[in-house]
């Protein structure tokens, strides 16, 4: 099924099912809110996300709600998306929601934090586990209600101009990296720099910064990373399943009929899915085109990532000393990623490393 069709479908499937057209049209009010993303329209992975999920909220209410997606810069810039919900200058936004450890770190949970769930895990996590009661309560202090909104899948390592072959080379590296993986690679005496997407090649190019991470391959190739740095790193373990959210403002969520809410839901689902699927149809061939254009495709070594490991353990257990809220929704995560694992041990993982060397076999 072509992904137009699907979203058409899924759209009709929530306006015929959940929420029967009488009812809206009868009951339901004409709303107009604004959502501001964090990602520049360029981007039709990240940035799209907020796109299909308009227009299947626009759809399934015959056109009583209405949501206006704006790009990073349009209204605010990108690493300020829930400052304007919190404040009221949006409805809502689409963000990465690590962007706001400066805040507190417990918003890197949301997002992605190093050595912490794939993205299937993630959803699991945030469906089934419990994982979205925690952060929406931790979100009511931020006058936020959230919504998982898309997933990238596991990430790339990033883009370097140098090799990195042992934890040395990583001393003085300024390097543009995201949430809560930057303290990591602090303590690794790395230099982290959290710059927005559209602003991360200008910083490359100039040598502003020595290395950086988006999402990757076809979001990377998009942005033409490969233009200024050389050297291609794997895997990103500091995002094995990096999730997107809609962030509502909470007085404003509260206020809306039950029957919205539910589409909502329903909706911000659609987002989820489409997100995750475009990229892992996506990448394959971006990933192709980047290697035949020059570049040169590394793994992280041994000791680095377990040298990561051990600094990433560091970090959590003295932000857990310090912050209650940080540790509660850590020890719920961490108890949900072991159990995970004992699964993907005895099914996912022996079947796709079956599967990856039979490949390799022709």
């Amino acid at each position: 099924m072509k992904r137009r069709q699907f979203l058409g479908a899924a759209s009709a499937g929530l306006a015929a099912g959940a929420l029967a057209r009488p009812a809206i049209a009868q009951s339901m009010p004409e709303i107009k809110w604004r959502l501001t993303s964090s990602f520049p329209k360029s981007l039709d992975t990240i940035f799209g996300a907020a796109e299909v999920f308009a227009k299947a909220v626009s759809e399934a209410s015959d056109g009583k709600f209405q949501i206006q997606v704006f790009s990073a810069g349009e209204i605010v810039p990108g690493l300020q998306a829930l400052d304007a919900v919190q404040n009221g200058t949006v409805e809502m936004c689409h963000t990465a929601p690590y962007y706001y450890v400066g805040k507190d770190p417990t918003f890197a949970f949301a997002t992605a934090v190093p050595f912490g769930l794939n993205a299937r895990q993630q959803n699991a996590w945030f469906y089934h586990g419990g994982g979205m009661d925690l952060l929406n309560a931790f979100f009511a202090k931020y006058n936020a209600f959230a919504l998982p909104g898309g997933n990238t899948g596991c990430q790339m390592g990033g883009w370097f101009r140098k090799e990195i072959k042992t934890t040395d080379d990583l001393k003085g590296l300024k390097m543009r990296i995201g949430g809560f993986a930057g303290q990591v690679l602090a303590k690794l005496d790395a230099v982290p720099q959290q710059i927005a997407g559209g602003d991360i090649y200008p910083a490359l190019e100039k040598g502003t910064i020595d290395a950086a991470e988006w999402v990757g391959p076809y979001d990377d190739e998009k942005l033409g990373f490969q233009k200024v740095a050389k050297y291609y790193y794997y895997p990103g373990w500091w995002e094995g399943g990096a999730a997107l959210h809609f962030m509502i403002n909470k007085a404003k969520w509260d206020e809306l009929p039950a029957a919205y809410k539910a589409l909502f839901h329903a909706a911000a689902g659609i987002a989820n899915v489409d997100m995750l699927a475009k990229y892992d149809a996506k990448n394959p061939a971006a990933l192709k085109r980047l290697v035949a254009g020059g570049a040169q495709l590394r793994p992280f070594p041994q000791p680095v990532l377990d040298a990561c490991l051990e600094a990433s353990a560091e970090l959590y257990s003295e932000t857990s000393a310090k912050n209650a809220e940080f540790k509660k929704i850590y020890d719920s995560m961490m108890a949900f990623r072991n159990e995970e694992y004992l699964w993907w041990q005895v099914a996912e993982y022996t079947y796709d490393n079956f599967m990856i060397r039979a490949r390799a076999r022709g």
